[in-house]
């Protein structure tokens, strides 16, 4: 039996990546890489995977949530902070709906490249490669920021560095104190507009109010004062995934130090390609996007070449079909994973098939067709009596206008006025919270129907 080593991709087919033309700048870039520390460290890692296996059972939830593509241009501290705020307040109303713990996992720190349906985009009879992130090209219409470089990669290196520093310093500093957290969601609830999701808040009031009468204050407990919050991105550029590949010398397993978690695309799953080569080495959690094309003869091979010990928390199925439309998929592929006994995390990502084009020319996603695809996620789960184990919503912390919908009624007319994506349309900071409260009532009922599955 051979052993996988890191650069094992290299023999691989590649698709969705670059074609670097200055292969000493690369070399250069990916030497200079390989030897900065790693962004992420084992023992984070394991207790990820450790976390994920619960939400697996149904005992946990995962919310896993951020930029559709992290930009160097709007990099801040306060983007990161508002973002890492909205994610805070969606775990604590998804808290009480579940009754479980929720685990966080940003698309944040990594999340820098993207898959493109074509190579190149045409403008005005200009043609130029299409825009891949931030880590591979420039965003501007023009021959020069079309080129992929390499040097790219130790800006974004840097720059998940500086995030990942962030948001350490909030999760552990004060910042995510339950109390100060729901004042921020009582906040969204104040208005008439959201005056339906009072109730839920009231009672949460009243939950808080009574652990600190009963004497468990952030003073006293310190976890009320702290969270577990951890990173993911799409697994696309391998040179970077590569380069921050590390040997962890406690487990003699593979690392990759990138991310917490990494995920393969709908794009590219292809069972003999090379980024299921790469990411079946490493220790990670290991995310596996599926698509209406996703074949239930490839859902069994992926799942032997990503989890062949068949290990709970390894690999999580992340559901992306659309709105009406998991029902012609999503029972097949339960089957599927029934049938071989395997040990998997379902989650929904109710975002990637529910892309449209506004009247007014907007690329955009109905808030209605995001919360329409989460209830028929819930739904079919129940009737196979499986556990619909976790959410995945591209969104932000800033008020801006990419999807309609929500109580803030967010129209096609309004797209224009705060339309600041550079590849897909994001939920609002509003619109993530309410989904939120509407997904803790799809919480409530699984975990009535868990509580009776283990009664019976």
């Amino acid at each position: 039996m051979t052993t996988w080593q890191k650069t094992d991709w290299r023999s691989k087919p590649r698709i969705q990546m670059p074609t670097y033309t200055d292969a000493a700048a690369l070399n250069a870039a990916e030497s200079r890489l390989s030897g900065y520390p790693p962004l992420v460290f084992a023992g984070e890692v394991r207790r990820l995977k450790s976390q994920l296996a619960a939400a697996s059972r149904g005992e946990a939830f995962l919310l896993q949530g951020g930029d559709c593509a992290e930009s160097f241009a709007e990099f801040s501290a306060d983007g990161i902070r508002d973002t890492f705020k909205v994610m805070l307040q969606m775990a604590m109303v998804l808290t009480y709906g579940a009754k479980v713990p929720v685990v966080k996992v940003g698309r944040m720190a990594g999340q820098m490249a993207k898959p493109r349906s074509a190579d190149t985009e045409t403008v005005d009879g200009v043609e130029l490669p299409s825009y891949r992130g931030d880590i591979i090209n420039g965003f501007d219409f023009d021959e020069a920021s079309r080129v992929p470089d390499p040097e790219r990669m130790l800006q974004a290196y840097t720059q998940a560095a500086a995030t990942l520093n962030l948001l350490r310093a909030f999760s552990t500093g004060g910042y995510a104190d339950v109390h100060q957290v729901h004042q921020w969601t009582l906040g969204f609830t104040s208005g008439d507009e959201a005056s339906k999701y009072r109730e839920i808040a009231n009672r949460i009031s009243d939950t808080l109010d009574f652990m600190q009468a009963a004497g468990m204050t952030p003073e006293r407990n310190h976890e009320l004062q702290t969270v577990d919050f951890y990173t993911s991105h799409e697994a696309l550029l391998l040179e970077y995934e590569e380069a921050l590949c590390r040997l962890d010398s406690t487990s003699g397993k593979w690392l990759a130090g990138s991310g917490h978690m990494v995920w393969i695309g709908d794009r590219t799953r292809q069972p003999d390609g090379a980024h299921v080569e790469f990411c079946k080495g490493v220790q990670n959690p290991i995310g596996l996007k599926c698509g209406p094309s996703m074949t239930s003869g490839h859902l069994k091979s992926l799942m032997a070449s990503l989890n062949p010990n068949n290990e709970e928390g390894r690999l999580t199925l992340i559901a992306r079909f659309g709105a009406g439309q998991v029902g012609d998929h999503l029972p097949r592929l339960i089957k599927a994973v029934e049938e071989e006994g395997a040990k998997v995390l379902w989650t929904c990502d109710a975002m990637h098939g529910n892309t449209i084009k506004s009247t007014t020319g907007y690329k955009t996603r109905p808030f209605d067709s995001v919360l329409r695809e989460v209830r028929e996620f819930f739904g079919i789960h129940k009737a196979e009596g499986t556990v619909p184990g976790g959410v995945h919503f591209e969104m932000t912390g800033a008020d801006v206008t990419e999807c309609t919908g929500g109580v803030r009624a967010v129209t096609d007319e309004d797209l224009s006025d705060r339309y600041h994506t550079a590849c897909d349309p994001r939920l609002n900071a509003s619109q993530s919270l309410e989904l939120a409260f509407l997904v803790a009532e799809e919480l409530s009922d699984r975990r009535e129907t868990l509580n009776a599955a283990k009664a019976g």
